[in-house]
């Protein structure tokens, strides 16, 4: 029988791993809308049909599994970041990437803000694992950022003399300050009107 190692050292059989990530999975879309704090184990063993036994033979407790949940939600937003970011090498496509970011917040009216930014508000004060672990994420993020930014460096579309990291810090704090203003407007308005002045910015310093 198949066998994987888990993250607390414990081996997995194939059955056993895939009830760990059943686990895992419902509750990160379980704290993805109620929120960390919000959330009980009880709620997530009722969600993926998983015993207290098998829940508790996964994880020592819930922040272990909060840990769990901050890995897997990362994995899935740079996944998507990666596939979005990876090519664009033109103001033009920056804007298509704001797009589709706004486009897929739309259909929940704003409501739960950045699967990333959610977490860390609720678990950097508590947690210096969980922490670090989503600072490494939204550093890999801004970093997407600003090979975009190097691209538009490298064909003359920003001057030599331009701070890409500065510029990707900018561009990353408004996209985050638009998820928030978004979750409390429930529109994602704001998040449009921030995104598109850090972006005007950029697109300001292009030689003319």
């Amino acid at each position: 029988m198949t066998t994987a190692n888990s993250p607390n050292g414990r081996r997995l059989t194939a059955r056993g791993a895939k009830t760990r990530a059943r686990i895992v999975s419902s509750a990160a879309d379980l704290m993805f809308i109620q929120g960390v704090s919000a959330t009980t184990l009880d709620e997530v063993l009722a969600a993926s049909g998983a015993s207290k036994s098998q829940l508790y033979h996964h994880f020592n407790g819930k922040e272990e599994l909060v840990r769990a949940v901050v890995e897997l939600v990362g994995q899935r937003v740079m996944e998507r970041e990666r596939d979005a970011l990876g090519n664009v090498s033109t103001i033009r496509g920056l804007r298509r990437w704001r797009d589709a970011l706004v486009q897929n917040n739309a259909v929940r009216h704003g409501a739960y803000g950045c699967a990333l930014g959610s977490l860390a508000s609720e678990v950097s004060d508590h947690d210096d694992l969980a922490r670090e672990a989503l600072a490494q994420l939204f550093a890999e993020w801004q970093g997407l950022l600003a090979d975009v930014l190097r691209r538009l460096q490298d064909t003359g579309r920003l001057p030599s003399d331009a701070s890409i990291e500065q510029l990707a810090t900018g561009l990353m704090a408004a996209l985050q300050g638009g998820y928030v203003l978004a979750q409390t407007a429930r529109d994602v308005a704001p998040m449009v009107t921030s995104i598109d002045m850090a972006l005007a910015h950029i697109e300001s310093l292009s030689p003319r």
